[in-house]
């Protein structure tokens, strides 16, 4: 008899998750929740739309299930570097293998379209519906409709919560002994950045194949990606001491302060970009830590519920498709023995996952003498690296964005370096806020 999952949201970790779910012969009915709309009925700006950057991490859990590559590659663009632009000057660098850049929502749409090909009797999806409670021990989700009828129970033998940092399923947790979990905000908040016709400034220098970015000396930084369409997206993250932006009130403030500090994105932005990105919300970046990820062999967190990290060093989407694929690894490992994959994965990813939050919190340094350390540490890295790639790493930003060495060896290669940062950040914390 087929087990019945019931996923809780429908970001890319949980679609993908169902994809490999159902391949597995007719083992799995799957269900999935999510209580925002269905991105392939909205219009595209009120969508969840953000770029992200995907390694080998990501795609190889991507690429495992047919016809995604293909479909990845439409919407997608290859980044093989990142320009540093300072001051009217610029500085590059490269990247052997390149990152796969494409909007978060495109993602979401291709693979549930790709799931289309399973009818009603093993997957049925259910858009605009919140999960407000779960019992672990009858095993069963209160499920609340947001346009129209009652909170309903679902039973389950397999619950998945890919539900996020403020996971829903995740506090079911908390009623259980042992079960330990912290929260931290990170120093930086940060706003989208949106621009739709970047290609009519052709004075501003801005090379396809690269992403492009930005610092200003109080740590605010600018991350913008090319997109397959023509348009450029990316983020601008702010120390909260400094916050500057959540300042501006006008459209006129918000093209006054990027040209000051950010010109070349200033004279891209339009009248109605500025206004657009004066109404979106300053978002806290929330991180999350847990003891364990499982509950018996009927409930498994994954993605950001387990591992909401900085967005600094890109790695949030792609450990949570990391995610899917140990999981799917654990399964065939187990005979699909739900309780001895379940413990394993919290064995195996705990310490990776503890790590990512480390290398994703304190990679990247805020200060401006610690940026100027950084940036040398990571040229001599690479030169050694070249030179005696025997005895010398590759540099933390390699091993990072190039690599699929686990989180965990990266941290303890570079542990020196995150304790630097630390230290730093933790004063920086402790400055009062004026």
């Amino acid at each position: 008899m087929s087990k019945k999952v019931v996923i809780i949201g429908a970001g890319p970790s949980g679609v993908l998750l169902a994809h490999y779910l159902l391949r597995r012969d007719n083992q799995y009915q799957v269900t999935i929740y999510e209580r925002r709309s269905d991105p392939r009925l909205m219009s595209f700006p009120n969508a969840r739309t953000f770029p992200i950057s995907l390694n080998d991490r990501g795609t190889d859990a991507l690429y495992q299930i047919p016809n995604v590559e293909a479909a990845v590659k439409r919407v997608s663009l290859e980044m093989y570097g990142t320009v540093f632009h300072q001051a009217g000057k610029t500085r590059v660098t490269t990247r052997k293998r390149p990152l796969v850049t494409l909007d978060r929502t495109n993602l979401v749409i291709l693979l549930l379209e790709l799931l289309q090909a399973y009818d009603n009797n093993r997957l049925n999806f259910y858009f605009n519906h919140l999960c407000t409670q779960v019992n672990l021990e009858a095993k069963t989700a209160t499920i609340q409709p947001l346009t129209a009828g009652e909170s309903h129970t679902v039973p389950y033998d397999l619950l998945i919560g890919a539900d996020g940092s403020h996971s829903i399923v995740r506090a079911a947790f908390l009623t259980h002994d042992l079960f330990e979990f912290e929260q931290k905000y990170v120093l930086n908040d940060y706003k989208s950045i949106f621009l739709a016709h970047p290609q009519s400034h052709p004075e501003i220098k801005l090379e396809a194949g690269k992403i492009h970015s930005w610092r200003t000396n109080d740590g605010t930084f600018i991350v913008l990606l090319h997109q397959y369409d023509g348009t450029m997206g990316g983020v601008i993250l702010f120390p909260r001491q400094h916050n500057q932006v959540a300042q501006l009130a006008s459209c006129e403030d918000v093209l006054q302060y990027f040209q000051q500090h950010f010109p070349e994105v200033g004279q891209m932005m339009t009248e109605a970009e500025a206004e657009a990105f004066l109404k979106r919300p300053i978002t806290r970046v929330l991180t999350t830590s847990c003891s364990h990820y499982h509950y018996s062999d009927s409930v498994l967190l994954i993605g950001d519920a387990i591992h909401a990290v900085s967005p600094a060093i890109g790695q949030g989407c792609n450990a949570a498709l990391e995610d899917v694929a140990m999981l799917n690894s654990l399964l065939n490992e187990t005979g699909d023995d739900l309780k001895i994959a379940l413990e394993q994965f919290t064995l195996r990813r705990k310490k990776d996952a503890h790590a990512l939050t480390e290398l994703s919190n304190y990679s990247f340094p805020s200060s401006t003498r610690l940026f100027i350390e950084f940036i040398l540490r990571e040229q001599l890295g690479k030169l050694l690296h070249r030179l005696l790639p025997q005895q010398c790493p590759p540099s933390l930003s390699q091993l990072v964005f190039e690599t699929t060495v686990p989180y965990a060896e990266i941290l303890k290669i570079y542990q020196p370096w995150i304790n630097k940062v630390k230290r730093a950040t933790e004063r920086q914390r402790n400055q009062p806020i004026n």
